[in-house]
């Protein structure tokens, strides 16, 4: 085994060059194992956390851990585990809050080439029991495709999440959920665990990443390669479209997690309705979606981290789609949030919008005009363009795409 220490300070002109460090790791020939640790006064800064190998990046774990380890058969949630390529490693690290005074800090690095790394992995928890479904919503159909109830925004343990992808799953499907996308930060390392969850919860997860900078964060949705989130913002658009997924800007009214990137070309979806928008007659992010563009479709996600806190469906998009198609259902634009799965909801059917179970609330367009909803179920005509239900106080309740 061979031990290298880095010690020194980072500095706001550090950070102000780039935030992004780089130390260096000689993997030599024949290694099986990578052990890295970094130390600091986490109540001073915040240090994020990763690692790339010579031809591929291999992790990242962001400011929710101090270490890890990569060997060829297992490693820590987060991160890849594979062959340890001969070559100079990198440990990746993202100054995110350095003090005016510095940060010190120490990153240790044990490369193993005799007896096997020990990986930490998460607690050992067995699987939780196949869980119970409650009764799902009867609502109308459109062409001939059934509305379903999922989210598109959660973490687990492969980032800094509380709970495995098991675990996640089978809380999804308590909720309610019939999809998921799975969301962890900068990492695809859950994505090899999402059939399996599934199959065991009886849910859809759908394989997503939270491309993640101190500028703004956006969801790149689907079975695609890992996006390089320390490329420009579109470098991320154009290689998640070649790879065919979709990406959504996230939260972008979302407090220090606000969107403030650059993005002449517009992403195709953004998550208008956050669980950070505790309060909906703060009317900020609709109007924000309103002014931004009306073309790029909205979805709503609860980005759950653990409980306490926004359960999966707070809020809950609606996608109508065919199979598991749930990212084709997406750009047609079949699309519909609510509060909760039981909530007020709103469904654009052909030449009509239906409201259901808004009795009293008031539909609205983008040209102002507001209807109100008489009945649990009241149909209008369609007019172009988005629509949502609000309450008395404007607060909104629904929208539709």
């Amino acid at each position: 085994m061979t031990t290298t220490r880095h010690r020194g300070t980072w500095t706001a002109d550090d950070r102000a060059q780039t935030p992004y460090h780089y130390l260096a790791v000689d993997v030599p020939a024949h290694a099986n194992g990578l052990h890295v640790q970094v130390s600091y006064n986490r109540a001073a800064g915040v240090l994020d956390l990763g690692c790339e190998a010579p031809q591929s990046f291999r992790g990242w774990s962001g400011g929710a851990r101090d270490e890890f380890t990569i060997t060829g058969e297992a490693a820590t949630p987060g991160y890849l585990p594979g062959e340890l390529e001969a070559g100079t490693w990198n440990v990746v690290l993202g100054l995110h809050r350095i003090p005016p005074e510095g940060l010190d800090y120490e990153v240790v690095t044990q490369v193993y080439t005799g007896a096997a790394a020990s990986v930490r992995p998460e607690p050992e928890r067995g699987d939780p029991p196949r869980p119970q479904r409650p009764p799902g919503r009867e609502l109308p159909s459109v062409d001939g495709l059934l509305w379903r109830a999922g989210d598109f925004h959660a973490h687990t343990v492969h980032s800094d999440g509380a709970l495995t992808v098991t675990e996640l799953a089978c809380l999804a499907v308590e909720c309610g959920l019939d999809f998921l996308a799975v969301t962890d930060h900068n990492t695809v390392s859950h994505h090899a665990e999402l059939a399996s969850a599934g199959r065991h919860a009886g849910i859809q997860l759908v394989a997503g990443q939270e491309v993640t900078t101190a500028l703004g964060h956006a969801n790149a949705f689907g079975d695609i390669g890992w996006v390089d989130f320390r490329q420009p913002v579109t470098a991320w658009l154009d290689a998640v479209e070649t790879d065919g997924g979709l990406l959504s800007v996230n939260h972008p009214l979302g407090g220090d997690c606000s969107w403030r990137h650059e993005l002449p070309r517009r992403a195709p979806l953004a998550e208008v309705w956050h669980s950070s928008c505790s309060d909906m007659r703060w009317g900020g992010p609709l109007a924000w979606w309103l002014a931004w563009d009306q073309d790029v479709v909205p979805i709503g996600g609860s980005d759950f981290h653990r409980d306490p806190g926004a359960r999966p469906g707070s809020p809950t998009t609606w996608v109508a789609y065919e199979g598991d198609d749930v990212l084709g259902g997406l750009r047609a634009r079949r699309v519909a949030i609510s509060a909760e799965r039981d909530g007020p909801l709103l469904l654009r059917l052909d030449d009509e919008l239906v409201a259901l179970g808004a009795d009293g609330a008031l539909l609205t367009g983008p040209d102002g005009r507001r209807r109100v909803v008489h009945g649990d179920r009241t149909a209008f005509p369609a007019e172009p363009g988005p629509h949502w239900l609000e309450d008395h106080e404007a607060a909104v309740l629904a929208i539709s795409a």
